[in-house]
């Protein structure tokens, strides 16, 4: 309780010197609305169902797309940790990629795909793919050494001790990477969103881009606030409550 009301008096305070800033005319009121603009449109936007159906088109593609990344990077990392010349070639790729902004896959995946679905999944599973190789391939090399001798002392061996053994005992890195990789998905997401115009769904970055192309800031900082949520939302959910019991699970939660 005493964080919440922590919390709640800080964001408190932020709307308050956003009100004061508006109050005081420091910027044109079409570039800094009020935050009683934001919130009419926030409202309007959910009784019409448009800031409802453009969240749910997001989440689908940011779900699934995040969801083959996953898939894809659990293995691969495994593989990086496992083999030197994989980590020699496809870690040092990883690595690599993890620092390419997230928009510059935009224009190839137009270039492959068109404006499709397709498309966009593409970008959400390049944003997620690299973060989970190389949290996966980390997490594998901090397990102490001793674990694997013990699970072969007792007749595990080959891909018993990494599916048993390696990959149990490295969760708590890799579900830090999966939380990394989700924060990545999201920021590719948006920005294919912003550039690929699809007509079988406008999600959260398609309604970002037409404020912007409207003058309607009331409209990219309402998005702006639902987007900041919804990362809260997942990381209060789903993430940290795995992090905290896996953590303290293995025995690597800090004092």
């Amino acid at each position: 309780m005493k964080r919440f009301t922590r919390a709640f008096a800080f964001f408190a305070l932020l709307v308050g010197a956003w009100q004061l800033v508006f109050v005081a005319r420091f910027w044109s009121p079409v570039l800094v609305p009020s935050p009683a603009s934001v919130a009419r449109y926030l409202e309007g936007a959910i009784i019409d169902g448009t800031l409802l159906s453009a969240t749910m088109v997001t989440m689908k593609r940011l779900t699934v797309g995040y969801i083959f990344g996953i898939l894809l990077g659990l293995p691969l990392g495994l593989l990086t940790a496992r083999f030197k010349v994989v980590g020699d070639t496809l870690g040092l790729i990883a690595l690599g990629l993890q620092t390419l902004p997230s928009v510059c896959w935009v224009p190839l995946s137009l270039l492959w795909f068109g404006q499709t679905e397709t498309a966009m999944f593409f970008v959400v599973i390049m944003g997620t793919l690299w973060s989970v190789i190389i949290a996966t391939e980390n997490g594998v090399r901090n397990v102490p050494p001793i674990f694997a001798r013990a699970a072969r002392t007792m007749g595990s061996n080959g891909l018993h001790i990494w599916t048993h053994v390696m990959l149990p005992a490295s969760l708590p890195f890799v579900v830090s990477g999966m939380k990394q990789g989700w924060a990545f998905a999201w920021r590719s997401l948006m920005a294919a969103e912003i550039y690929v115009t699809i007509l079988s769904g406008f999600g959260l970055g398609h309604l970002l881009h037409y404020g912007r192309e409207l003058n309607a800031m009331e409209q990219v900082i309402g998005i702006m606030f639902v987007i900041i949520v919804i990362g809260l939302l997942a990381d209060k959910i789903l993430f940290s409550p795995w992090e905290r019991f896996l953590h303290r699970r293995w025995g690597t939660e800090k004092a």
